[in-house]
């Protein structure tokens, strides 16, 4: 079945799926966006404890619910360096030879995802890659607090993201579509990466009101642009994945399968 699974991705026209779903999921049809949540809640255990709006009514549409915010103290900020995003732990390792682990069997060039070459300060550097499941909280937060330089967009591919095809697509990442922050901080420069996937409809960074659309490569170049520890950095119209690449070199306390929350720390 994965197999079968893999091989659809590869033939499905991708973008055209993704454009179709995005589009019922903008829609503020009263009746079909409440019955999308509803259906969602049914199906992925929603909690709604630490939403902000907690009725499936005051959403505007169901990218409203899905992106939706939480309370105040829901995701206290408790370390150096913590987590871009609630999710699951993928892997995370060391830099080696500019490449990193996509999965047992696979790694990836880290130029190559971040559309430029790696800085050679990063050669001892480290990475992390956290999956959001469709039922996590989609904003994704800057882990260190610093100086945004510069933000690229790259078209690409729309895989999905799981384990399945981390497994099996050579280079997922790599193809595609993300959105690549360069960071400046005191505690080290590093790479916050949103990685797009199948069916998510859109990347949006903090500064645009609108997603990215998947037409052509975007850079921006943003100096002295300030960034607070734990302010939001972007969200996923519908779910994904983010990695985070860091010059220094880190003693992860995270392992892989481990369940982290946006805000907890992720060093020793």
């Amino acid at each position: 079945m994965t197999r079968l699974f893999i091989l659809v991705q590869y033939l499905m026209p991708q973008h055209l799926l993704s454009r179709c779903i995005g589009y019922v999921a903008r829609s503020e049809i009263p009746w079909l966006k409440n019955f999308m949540i509803k259906r969602f809640d049914a199906i992925y255990k929603i909690d709604w404890s630490v939403a902000e709006r907690k009725e499936p009514k005051q959403y505007v549409s169901f990218n409203d619910f899905f992106t939706r915010a939480l309370i105040a103290d829901a995701r206290p900020l408790s370390g150096r360096l913590i987590s871009p995003a609630d999710g699951m732990v993928s892997i995370a390792g060391n830099i080696e030879h500019q490449r990193a682990i996509q999965a047992k069997g696979h790694d990836y060039s880290i130029p190559q995802l971040l559309g430029e070459a790696l800085p050679e300060s990063f050669s001892n550097g480290s990475f992390l890659t956290v999956y959001l499941a469709p039922s996590d909280y989609h904003r994704v937060h800057f882990p260190q607090a610093g100086t945004l330089k510069s933000a690229r967009y790259i078209p690409g591919a729309l895989f999905s993201v799981n384990q399945a095809t981390a497994t099996h697509v050579p280079g997922l990442f790599t193809r595609n579509e993300r959105l690549v922050l360069s960071v400046t901080s005191s505690q080290g420069d590093y790479y916050l990466i949103l990685i797009g996937a199948m069916i998510v409809a859109g990347i949006q960074p903090f500064w645009r009101p609108e997603p990215f659309k998947a037409r052509q490569a975007i850079h921006q170049s943003l100096p002295g642009l300030a960034v607070d520890q734990g302010q939001e950095a972007g969200r996923f119209l519908l779910g994904s994945t983010a990695i985070l690449i860091t010059q220094a070199n880190q003693n992860w306390r995270v392992t892989p399968g481990n369940t982290i929350k946006m805000g907890e720390t992720l060093i020793r």
